[in-house]
């Protein structure tokens, strides 16, 4: 392993998480005394920056005792191997994929679906089902067996429901789940159809032999018995971060497919400005610590990603009110968010809080917004973004060659 310092995102996320029992410890919150009072430090703990500017430190990260939320990749220790050998059983997943990455929604039924193989008697793996090509490993997700299914990419349903049911006869699986969002859960329905069950729908909670559903636009919860065909819901689960899963490959002997009626004409070019933050996959968010705004929107429109702003820079006027990102604009849950110039104020972390990869371009090594980021470029902006189009228009040039 090398000696480059990079941050521990198991650790972060313990630290963001507050019912986890390590939570006290990396997020510097009061501790308990003797007599199970609550007690804290009222003396504030300073950090001072490469600049010398003295900062409050939030995390206590310089607090006695309390472990550091970055390591070296050497220092890291590996996670313990999770293995089934000879499974009796297996429990389908249906993995959504976003741009060739697994979503945060399919990591949570992931976690689901090892809770349920971790209840049966006999051993059980958890297979997951992928379509499409995969461009990151999984082997830290929950997936003891993964089945690549080929000859249905693209928007393609009815072959989707038909390779299930081909897995279904050679697998026989205890347990379907697929999430219940998008095109998986038009998938789940179509399954439980050609399987002759009735599926549970908006699944958020599992507890023995029954599972809660959301019903009535969120309002309302209804309690179901365990069923074959579950489409659970966001959050329904802790993701897998205990153990390292095999992720075995598994092969699946298909029957030709019929011709589809149902025909993937391609996607639909949108232009990213029209695209509401609150749904949007890619932001380029700028700050105070932009000062030519013409190279940034140049670098958005390039990179195809939408435009975002923090208040301060709204305010200025260089954006408008509807851009603004944070808990007094919108909340946003991107894949990738790439903050420029941005400290991070706590109101507009706030508005991050579903964003899955956050890179954060700045001058300030210990602003708020470098820690929250799991990828952070430290620098003068104009120059990182100068740097970011000519790579951009290096691919772009690649891909129009490799095309001719």
């Amino acid at each position: 392993m090398s000696d480059v310092i990079r941050k521990d995102p198991r650790l972060a996320w313990i630290a963001r998480n507050r019912l986890h029992a390590r939570h006290t410890e990396l997020s510097g919150q009061p501790s308990r005394g003797p007599t199970g009072l609550l007690r804290k430090n009222p003396r504030p703990r300073w950090q001072y920056g490469p600049g010398g500017l003295r900062r409050l430190d939030r995390l206590n990260l310089q607090g006695a005792g309390v472990t550091s939320l970055v390591r070296r990749a050497s220092e890291q220790p590996p996670l313990p191997l999770h293995s089934v050998e000879n499974p009796q059983h297996y429990i389908a997943v249906w993995l959504p994929l976003s741009g060739g990455r697994l979503t945060a929604h399919g990591k949570d039924v992931l976690g689901l679906a090892q809770q349920l193989a971790a209840a049966q008697h006999q051993a059980t793996a958890v297979l997951g089902l992928v379509c499409g090509e995969l461009k990151e490993s999984i082997d830290e997700a929950g997936v003891d067996r993964l089945l690549q299914l080929d000859g249905a990419e693209g928007y393609q349903p009815e072959a989707w429901a038909e390779l299930c049911r081909q897995t279904e006869h050679h697998y026989r699986p205890l347990h379907w789940l697929l999430p219940d969002a998008g095109e998986s859960a038009e998938l789940g329905r179509r399954l439980a159809v050609a399987l002759g069950e009735r599926p549970a729908t908006g699944v958020w909670k599992w507890e023995n032999d029954r599972v809660i559903a959301r019903s009535g636009a969120g309002h309302q919860d209804i309690i179901r018995p365990l069923c074959r065909v579950l489409l659970p819901l966001e959050e329904c689960a802790m993701p897998c971060t205990e153990y390292r899963y095999q992720a075995l490959p598994v092969k699946l002997e298909a029957e030709p497919l019929a011709a589809a009626r149902v025909q993937d004409r391609g996607r639909v070019a949108v232009d990213p400005a029209d695209i509401p933050l609150s749904e949007a996959e890619f932001i380029l968010s700028a700050g105070n610590g932009v000062h030519d705004w013409q190279q940034f929107h140049q670098a958005a429109t390039l990179l195809g990603a939408a435009e975002g702003a923090s208040r301060v820079a709204v305010d200025d006027g260089f954006m408008p009110r509807s851009r603004q990102v944070g808990a007094t604009g919108t909340w946003v849950s991107a894949r990738v968010y790439i903050a420029v110039g941005i400290s991070g104020a706590v109101q507009h972390l706030q508005g991050l809080g579903k964003v899955e990869k956050v890179v954060a371009i700045n001058q300030d090594a210990d602003c708020d917004m470098v820690k929250r980021a799991g990828l952070s470029v430290i620098g003068d902006s104009h120059e990182i973004l100068a740097a970011l189009m000519a790579l951009a228009e290096a691919g772009s040039e690649r891909e129009v060659s490799n095309a001719a």
